[in-house]
């Protein structure tokens, strides 16, 4: 059975070790794949650029999204996402530092399961967690890479 993948498309690396810590602490060993940026995460997601290949850069089941990104914002992403019916069933969960109404309504409007604040508490923590963990219980590979 093939692995399940998450990919963090975050700007930060600190965010992205954060995340990598908190996914370890709550057992879920699902391989962790970051990129930088919306563009990159668009590459990523259609193997092309530097991520052609999926055995290196398989499709990931789950995407963590920052909305405050270079280039493309995280909307911008989510949006992208909603014109690849090919990738539908992946799940979205926006993980950003802002707590704007607006931008909580339109990640929603384009198809955030989830939608998280930085910085990260322990209580944001523990709920998504346990439902990542539930999620993600068909999983194998402990790892976390940088794509």
């Amino acid at each position: 059975m093939e692995t399940d993948h998450i990919l963090l498309v975050e700007d930060n690396e600190d965010d992205f070790e954060l995340l990598r810590i908190v996914l370890e602490h709550a057992g879920i060993e699902t391989p962790l794949h970051w990129v930088q940026t919306a563009d990159a995460a668009i590459e990523y997601l259609s193997g092309e650029g530097g991520y052609a290949g999926s055995s290196h850069h398989p499709l990931p089941r789950l995407i963590f999204v920052d909305l405050k990104l270079p280039g493309k914002s995280g909307h911008e992403f989510l949006d992208w996402l909603n014109s690849r019916p090919e990738l539908a069933d992946i799940v979205r969960v926006v993980l950003t530092g802002s707590d704007d109404p607006q931008d909580r309504r339109m990640a929603g409007q384009l198809g955030a399961s989830c939608y998280l604040i930085k910085p990260l508490t322990v209580e944001q923590l523990t709920n998504p967690s346990r439902s990542l963990r539930m999620f993600f219980a068909s999983s194998g590979t402990p790892a976390a890479t940088s794509a």
